[in-house]
């Protein structure tokens, strides 16, 4: 019998294709725990997720008063998230660049001694270690959906200067 690499298919149709865990198999450690506290860590074989029915956490527990979904791959992390009208996070930072893209409402956004209003469909940048801050306009919540690099988890470290 020939040598696979392990969780690699025997089938020759399918070949190099990682095989389905088995109940006998215990999972990688390492590829089903989130970076982020309480975010879902998407598990093999796991390809769909209900933003509304996964665990809602806090985007930035230190400096943020966003809250939602979060959803963990090996390389990219997502949330949908919700931030309340009028309230402003901290300055803070992370080492992995995001990507928000504003949904619902009006997003303050603040970068480099520059003011942004993102309205719905507007998409923000934040590159790696840049303090910024951001949150909702006074008039209503702001829903988003942000994007990051798995080199750190969600969260970020409040900005003291």
């Amino acid at each position: 019998m020939n040598a696979k690499p392990p969780g690699q298919s025997t089938n020759p149709t399918g070949a190099g294709v990682p095989a389905k865990p088995t109940p006998s198999s215990p999972p990688d450690a390492e590829t089903t725990v989130a970076r982020t506290p309480g975010a879902k860590r998407a598990a093999p074989g796991e390809y769909v997720f209900d933003f509304g029915a996964v665990n809602q956490i806090a985007g930035g527990p230190d400096y943020s008063p966003v809250f939602g979904g979060c959803v963990e791959g090996d390389r990219m992390i997502v949330a949908l998230m919700r931030a309340p009208a009028g309230v402003m996070g901290q300055p803070h930072t992370h080492p992995n660049e995001q990507w928000i893209f504003v949904l619902e409402g009006h997003f303050e956004y603040r970068i480099d001694g520059q003011v942004h209003r993102v309205g719905p469909q507007g998409l923000i940048y934040v590159p790696a270690n840049q303090v910024h801050q951001g949150g909702a306009t006074a008039e209503a919540d702001c829903v988003f959906f942000t994007c990051k690099d798995a080199v750190h988890g969600l969260h970020g470290i409040k900005y003291v200067a």
